[in-house]
């Protein structure tokens, strides 16, 4: 193994470990001391410490198992063994820490509960490992009936947070399911991080004036493509350029009132970009 691997492998589980003590945060001086839950296995964990006075320590490793044997069939056994590791690392860390409860304010329970937490559990997906069984349990269902990941740990959670209800109070449950909703919001938030793009793909009669601001005045790359308009009714009336640009989500309200300033009959298409890789994109957060 080269000096390079040594390093990004050793960045990698520094972050891990910093992703344990924020999740570990989020549970020990916010939630577990009101009782609040978040979504999928550490929710199932905190309700059975509620119910049966057993430390979440001990609870969360044991209902974490059934996730793991679905793991076993379903996703890579580095990853797998990773976030084992790091369950087990979160169980201990639960246990030796002395954080004191700092509020007693639900709504800042909730809140700063979930930021903390889900939090965590970004870092640690960024960096190939799971604090949580129920994406795996999402990603088995999809690989073998075709079901939404998505839709899956929302049904999921949607059953825990009635059980809750029934069991604890319904008050409980409420905060819980705000809790729920910070937690996935910064899950969101650490895993795409500030610069979330989207891609604009542009039809205009002034491509040519369009594509000279794109690369000159606001600094994006740009993909042209040669397209044909106009297949309907008249049939195919022209040849066309499709202009494809991919933009920093905080860029892109002068994007659109550049096109509408060169072209206000542009036809233009807007959609989120999950991933990017390479090619010339502004970073609105760097120089470049």
């Amino acid at each position: 193994m080269n000096l390079k691997k040594i390093k990004a492998l050793t960045l990698e589980f520094l972050q891990i470990g910093l992703a344990i003590f924020l999740a570990s945060i989020g549970l020990k001086m916010f939630l577990l001391p009101n009782g609040f839950l978040d979504g999928g296995a550490t929710g199932i964990a905190i309700l059975l410490s509620s119910v049966i006075d057993l430390n979440i320590s001990i609870i969360l490793p044991v209902v974490s198992i059934p996730f793991f044997i679905i793991g076993y069939y379903t996703i890579d056994k580095r990853i797998l063994v990773k976030s084992a590791i790091s369950i087990i690392c979160l169980s201990l860390m639960i246990h030796f820490e002395n954080f004191e409860p700092i509020t007693d304010d639900k709504l800042i329970i909730a809140t700063f509960g979930g930021i903390f937490l889900g939090t965590g559990i970004g870092l640690a997906i960024r960096n190939g490992s799971v604090l949580d069984g129920t994406e795996i349990l999402g990603l088995f269902l999809n690989n073998k009936f075709g079901f939404s990941i998505g839709a899956i740990i929302l049904v999921f959670n949607l059953l825990l947070f009635m059980v809750t209800a029934l069991v604890l109070s319904p008050e409980i449950a409420m905060y819980s399911i705000l809790t729920y909703i910070v937690t996935a919001k910064a899950i969101d938030f650490t895993i795409q991080g500030f610069e979330n793009h989207v891609g604009l793909m542009i039809v205009s009669d002034k491509s040519a004036a369009l594509q000279s601001d794109l690369l000159e005045k606001v600094g994006h790359g740009i993909t042209v493509y040669q397209g044909v308009k106009g297949f309907g009714k008249k049939g195919v009336s022209a040849s066309k350029e499709i202009i494809h640009v991919i933009a920093n989500r905080i860029d892109i309200k002068r994007l659109h009132k550049m096109i509408d300033r060169i072209d206000p009959d542009a036809f233009v298409i807007e959609f989120d970009v999950n991933n990017i890789k390479g090619g010339k994109i502004r970073r609105y957060l760097s120089s470049e």
